[in-house]
């Protein structure tokens, strides 16, 4: 383990323990907060970076890269080239990841595609399987003009370009998980670069986000969740984890039902700043937490007992995700305006099984009225301002 990686490790331990006088959670939350730490410590170390750059690792790869590997080791310094074995990376280690708390046979259908224009993509389906109802990790490595429409949805989100079709490249990955057991909770990431050319030059800029979407409340499981998220954005700047978390907290919100998503996580759009490698560097190491993240909250409830009740809860809730990644989702919106659209990558975050039940309330001190009234107002789940008061 490099110096550097023991330093920022041993910062987060002792963030950690500062936490645990001033909230008297139960240790197993502790733990599994240490091992995450130690876990993202080794990840690091076994990705074998030279220079920050990432080292073109075939035969751990769910597939063969988009863009030509011959390309790829003539452009290392390129950020296109980086980000792209990036998300290879990462894509190959979460599938693995899922894969070992599935059983044997249940294991990742893999279809690489190309689109004329230019690029294409690797998608993942893990579907039907005992732990994972349906698993799907994406990525994809595109380039073309992007026509009036995609250019428009840019401009809403205040990006001002000069012209109406535009050369573009974006790269990202992308992955939805849907577990079986309504007491593993559903979670989101998204990690993306983007590059768009016009008269002006080129404008580049990072994207992304990790969030949690439970269908029983587990304070012990959010707390673990965002206490990851943060150790991950305090490396770069300690003022990411609240700014990005209420970012996260203001997106994935379904303004017609009055609630958030889930239990939120950190997200951010427009990163440019403060150079291109530090953005990139930011990106990688949040899309490293992503494991630590998660998979201890799917060994802790794949094998919880369920019944009839809970199972249709799960399905109800799994209605409002539909909901939202359909009409409000600015991913979804954007890449069905993108030519040459792959529309079942573009809609694999959808689950499997959802319902919709006419005029639907849970019952008052439920558990699933509990977890409602966490979607309605959100927490601060590591009470960051007591923190900076005790400091």
């Amino acid at each position: 383990m490099s110096f550097k990686i023991a330093i920022r490790s041993f910062k987060t331990l002792t963030y950690v323990e500062g936490y645990k006088k001033l909230r008297d959670r139960h240790i197993k939350m502790y733990c599994a907060a240490v091992v995450g730490v130690g876990y993202m410590a080794y990840k690091q170390h076994k990705a074998n970076k030279v220079e920050m750059k990432e080292i073109l690792q075939l035969k751990n790869y769910m597939a063969d890269p988009i863009t030509p590997i011959s390309h790829l080791e003539k452009t290392q310094d390129d950020m296109k080239t980086q980000m792209e074995l990036l998300i290879m990376r990462i894509q190959s280690e979460f599938c693995r990841a899922l894969e070992k708390e599935e059983d044997e046979e249940a294991k990742f259908q893999v279809d690489r595609w190309t689109r004329k224009e230019g690029g294409g993509g690797i998608t993942c389906v893990l579907q039907d399987g005992r732990v994972f109802e349906k698993a799907g990790v994406n990525i994809s490595v595109v380039s073309g003009k992007l026509p009036p429409a995609a250019v428009q949805q840019m401009r809403t989100r205040g990006k001002n370009f000069d012209g109406q079709e535009l050369p573009f490249f974006a790269a990202g990955v992308s992955a939805v998980i849907h577990p079986r057991n309504p007491m593993i909770p559903t979670i989101h990431f998204n990690y993306r670069y983007f590059e768009v050319q016009d008269k002006n030059g080129v404008q580049w800029w990072f994207g992304g986000g990790t969030d949690l979407t439970p269908y029983y409340l587990n304070e012990e499981d959010a707390v673990h969740f965002h206490l990851t998220l943060k150790h991950a954005c305090d490396g770069h700047d300690k003022s990411y984890y609240a700014r990005f978390k209420k970012w996260c907290d203001d997106y994935f919100t379904i303004p017609h039902r009055g609630e958030r998503r889930g239990v939120g996580g950190i997200f951010f759009d427009d990163i440019d700043h403060p150079n291109q490698q530090s953005a990139f560097d930011f990106v990688t190491s949040c899309a490293e937490a992503v494991i630590p993240s998660y998979i201890p909250l799917v060994q802790k409830h794949k094998d919880d007992p369920y019944g009839y009740y809970e199972r249709q809860w799960q399905l109800l809730r799994r209605g409002r995700y539909v909901e939202f990644n359909l009409i409000y989702d600015r991913g979804t919106k954007f890449g069905l305006f993108t030519p040459e659209a792959r529309y079942e990558s573009i809609l694999m975050s959808l689950p499997l099984n959802a319902k919709w039940e006419y005029m639907h309330e849970p019952k008052p001190n439920t558990p699933e009225h509990n977890l409602m009234k966490v979607l309605k107002e959100p927490r601060d789940w590591l009470q960051i301002e007591q923190v900076r008061a005790t400091a």
